[in-house]
C-alpha cells in the first residue's frame, strides 16, 4: 500500500471516530485557516492600484453593512423601506385594477341576465368563481408587481449575499442552514417561492426545516390584511403619510416577529424530529453590480409573478364556487357559513375574536387574499363575497357595528402571520418533498403555535388589565 493511501484510510479512520460536532467545527476551524492565510499571501502579492477603485469601494462598503454593529439596523431600515415603497405604491394601482375587474362582472351579469341563463349558474360562476379570482388579482397583483422587482433589485446589485452571510450565523444556532435566509426573503413574495428556492440547501434535514418554516414569513397575500389591521389598531392616526409610515412601521415589526419565529420553530426542529448537526457553506460575497433592467422585469415579472399569480389564480377559482354554494346553502334561518361561525363562537371568545374570524380564515385556505372578503360576507350576511367603497367603510363595518377593538385587530394580525400557508404553498410543499407528512405538518403545527401564541397574547392583555 503506497504512502496516499495509508494517508487516506488514516483520515477517514479518524473522521469515523470523532464525533459529528467536532468534525463540523475542525472543517469551520480549516476553511477559516485558508481563508485567513489567502488574505495574508493578497497583501504580499497584491498591489492596488490607486485608480482602481471599484474592490476598494466594495470592501469598504461590506465592512459596513455586514458588520455586527450597522449590519442589522441596515438590513432592517431596507426592509421597511420596501414594505413602505409596496404599501404606498400598491395602493392607488390596487384601487384601479378592483374597479375595472368588478365593472368587467357587471357586465358579466348584464350578460347572463340577456342570455337567460338560470340564477345559480350566474351564483356559481359570476358571484363565485369570478368574484373570487378578481380579489386575488387586485390584492396580489399590484404589490406583487412591485414587490418582485424591488427584491430581485436587492438580488442583482448583490445585497442578497450580505443578507445571508448576516443571518448564517443566527441559522446555525438554531440548527439550520444559512441558505435558509435567501429561501426566507423569497417566501416575503410568495411562500410557495420560498419553498421551492429550499432546493438550493443541499442537506435533505435541513431543506425540510427551510420549508416547514417558510409559513411564518407573511407573503404578499398576507400584507393587505396586515395594513389594514395596522390601520385599526392606529385609528384616526393612521393616514396620511405620517400614517402610511406608522402602519409601514408595525407590518415591518410584525415581520420581525415572524422572523424570530421562524428561528423559534427551526430551533426546535432541529432538536426534536429533525435532530442533527448544521452544516456549514462557504459564502463568497460577490462584487456589486450595476442593475440589469431587462433581466430585473424578465425574472421578476414573468420568471416570480405571472408564474405565482396563475397558481393562486387556479386555487381561487374553485375556492370561490365552493364558498358561494355554503353561503346559500341555508340550515334553517342560517347558512352554512354562518353555522360554522356559530360552531366556532367558543374557541373564537377565548383568542378576543369571534367565530366569524376563525371561519374566514378556514375558508380562505385557498388563498389568503380572500380572507376579507369572506369575513364581510359573514358579518353582512351576504350570499356573495363583497367589497367595500372606502377604509372608513370598512372600519364602521368591522369596529361600529361588529365592536372590534384593537385587541381584536391584534389577535388577527397574529393569525395572518402565524397561520397556515394558501393552499398553493401547501400543494407546493407536496410537490417538492413527495410527502404527505410534510404537507400536514405545514398545517397543523402553524396552526397549532398561531393560537397558543394568540391565547397567550390574549391572556397577558388581558392580566395586565388593557381589556
Amino acid at each position: 500500500m503506497g504512502q496516499v493511501e495509508v494517508l487516506l484510510s488514516a483520515v477517514n479512520k479518524f473522521a469515523q471516530e470523532i464525533p459529528a460536532s467536532r468534525a463540523n467545527q475542525m472543517r469551520d476551524q480549516i476553511v477559516g485557516d485558508i481563508y485567513r492565510h489567502a488574505e495574508k499571501v493578497t497583501r504580499k502579492a497584491v498591489k492596488w492600484e490607486h485608480g482602481n477603485l471599484t474592490d476598494v469601494w466594495d470592501r469598504r462598503v461590506d465592512n459596513i453593512i455586514t458588520s455586527r454593529l450597522w449590519g442589522f439596523p441596515i438590513m432592517f431600515s431596507l426592509l421597511g423601506l420596501v414594505f413602505w415603497i409596496t404599501i404606498v405604491g400598491a395602493e392607488y394601482p390596487a384601487e384601479v385594477l378592483a374597479t375595472v375587474l368588478f365593472a368587467i362582472e357587471g357586465k358579466l351579469s348584464w350578460l347572463f341576465n340577456w342570455l337567460g341563463a338560470p340564477a345559480w349558474l350566474h351564483g356559481v360562476l359570476v358571484d363565485g368563481m369570478f368574484k373570487s379570482v378578481a380579489w386575488v388579482v387586485a390584492v396580489m397583483l399590484p404589490p406583487m408587481a412591485i414587490f418582485f422587482p424591488l427584491f430581485t433589485l436587492l438580488e442583482d446589485i448583490g445585497y442578497l449575499p450580505r443578507v445571508a452571510f448576516n443571518l448564517d450565523r443566527l441559522f446555525k444556532k438554531a440548527g439550520a442552514h444559512g441558505k435558509q435566509a435567501l429561501t426566507m426573503s423569497m417566501g416575503f413574495g410568495c411562500n410557495a417561492a420560498g419553498v421551492v428556492a429550499a432546493r438550493i440547501i443541499e442537506t435533505p434535514r435541513e431543506r425540510m426545516i427551510a420549508i416547514l418554516t417558510n409559513s411564518f414569513v407573511p407573503c404578499n397575500g398576507r400584507f393587505p390584511l396586515l395594513m389594514v389591521m395596522a390601520t385599526l389598531m392606529l385609528g384616526s392616526l393612521g393616514r396620511g403619510k405620517v400614517g402610511s409610515l406608522a402602519i409601514a412601521g408595525i407590518v415591518t415589526l410584525v415581520v420581525l416577529f415572524g422572523i424570530l419565529m421562524t428561528f423559534g420553530v427551526a430551533w426546535l426542529l432541529a432538536r426534536t424530529v429533525l435532530r442533527g448537526i448544521p452544516s456549514t457553506f462557504t459564502l463568497e460575497l460577490p462584487p456589486y453590480r450595476k442593475p440589469q433592467v431587462g433581466r430585473i422585469i424578465i425574472r421578476s415579472v414573468l420568471d416570480r409573478t405571472i408564474f405565482v399569480l396563475g397558481r393562486a389564480v387556479v386555487v381561487a377559482a374553485p375556492a370561490g364556487v365552493l364558498i358561494w354554494i355554503m353561503a346559500n346553502t341555508m340550515i334553517g334561518q342560517q347558512n352554512l357559513i354562518a353555522c360554522l361561525a356559530g360552531w366556532l363562537e367558543p374557541l373564537g371568545r377565548s383568542l378576543s375574536l369571534d367565530g366569524y374570524i376563525l371561519m374566514a380564515f378556514i375558508l380562505g385556505l385557498p388563498a389568503k387574499e380572500i380572507v376579507l372578503p369572506i369575513l364581510l360576507m359573514g358579518y353582512m350576511s351576504a350570499g356573495t363575497m363583497i367589497e367595500l367603497e372606502s377604509l372608513e367603510a370598512l372600519t364602521s363595518v368591522l369596529a361600529i357595528e361588529h365592536g372590534w377593538t384593537w385587541v381584536t385587530a391584534l389577535g388577527t394580525m397574529l393569525l395572518t402571520l402565524l397561520l397556515y400557508p394558501c393552499a398553493t404553498a401547501i400543494i407546493t410543499v407536496y410537490k417538492e418533498t413527495k410527502s404527505f407528512k410534510a404537507a400536514a405538518l405545514v398545517v397543523f403545527m402553524p396552526l397549532t403555535i398561531a393560537l397558543l401564541v394568540t391565547w397567550g397574547v390574549t391572556q397577558l392583555i388581558r392580566i395586565i388589565g388593557l381589556i
